[in-house]
């Protein structure tokens, strides 16, 4: 990772407040890979919009506390901040009423994107952003302009189009998707039921380099150049799910720009997600030395 680089991670999305059954939480997953990635060491610049209310006031007090920059933080004056609601059903399943249209669906271009992509070694974005025209227009500038694109999917109906999101396929180095994800967009052009086969036909048609697949409590498998490590996951007692991928994607970032190899990588942000998914809510606080205690324990599925 270059270490003269201020931001050696960009995020792009969306930031919001999860109204949940236990109270309100920060997220957004740019918003939570960009806390666990701060929790770990690494600065990361997030780009995204607030609205001029309490909501957005408050989540810029809650970046400022947790050391995490606001410098690409645009605010609108007429959009409010972002809100989901989340409901949690059997299994620790959740299922979310993203509100809108909200302030991050209209983040602008800046000149100084195109700089701050220049210095970093990675890109992370998302699907979601897509749902509106501005904020799909402002991505598609910066992925001309990113060198190593990180695509964590997020396909929530009917926030979503087939092609779309298969632009963003065609653009991704490193693709990070859960199992349901996986069966849903390799639907759209095979009938494979095996999970190694349609990760090999989404690797070859879109050509990307690294798939990782996360599989819940059935841990998760990554695809490098058509080599597969598994990783059967880490138990422990959930508490929520939320934010638990980001988390899992944040650690991968940090290992393989460590330079980690692919199943040390996994090991870690298994853990990571684990961790997290052990806490209420996507960025709770904790101290990274649970994140190896978890990998002593060793005790997995």
């Amino acid at each position: 990772m270059d270490q003269t680089s201020t931001y050696p991670v960009v995020c792009f999305g969306e930031i919001l407040w999860d109204i949940l059954p236990g109270g309100m939480a920060a997220g957004g997953a740019p918003m939570n890979v960009t806390y666990h990635l701060r929790k770990n060491g690494i600065n990361s610049a997030l780009i995204t919009k607030i609205g001029h209310d309490e909501d957005g006031k408050k989540l810029v007090q809650l970046m400022e506390r947790n050391d995490i920059s606001t410098d690409y933080f645009q605010m609108d004056f007429e959009l409010s901040t972002g809100r989901v609601y989340a409901i949690i059903g059997a299994n620790h399943d959740m299922t979310y009423d993203i509100r809108k249209p909200v302030a991050w669906d209209n983040i602008n271009w800046e000149d100084d994107f195109a700089t701050l992509l220049s210095r970093a070694d990675y890109f992370v974005f998302g699907s979601l952003a897509c749902r509106s025209e501005n904020s799909r227009d402002t991505l598609f500038r910066l992925l001309e302009a990113a060198r190593y694109k990180v695509l964590d999917i997020n396909l929530r109906p009917p926030h979503f189009s087939r092609q779309i999101t298969e632009n963003l396929l065609a653009a991704a180095g490193l693709l990070k998707l859960n199992l349901s994800e996986l069966e849903l967009i390799t639907g759209w052009f095979s009938n494979y039921r095996n999970t190694t086969d349609r990760i090999r036909i989404l690797q070859d048609r879109f050509r990307i380099p690294c798939i990782v697949v996360t599989k819940g409590s059935g841990g998760s498998v990554m695809s490098v150049n058509g080599e597969l490590y598994e990783h059967p996951g880490f138990s422990i007692e959930v508490v929520d799910t939320i934010g638990s991928g980001d988390a899992f994607l944040a650690g991968l970032i940090l290992k393989l720009s460590q330079g980690a190899n692919p199943a040390a990588a996994l090991d870690f942000s298994s853990a990571l997600g684990a961790l997290v998914a052990g806490y209420a809510g996507p960025c709770p606080e904790y101290d990274v030395m649970e994140i190896s205690q978890v990998m002593k324990a060793g005790i997995s599925h």
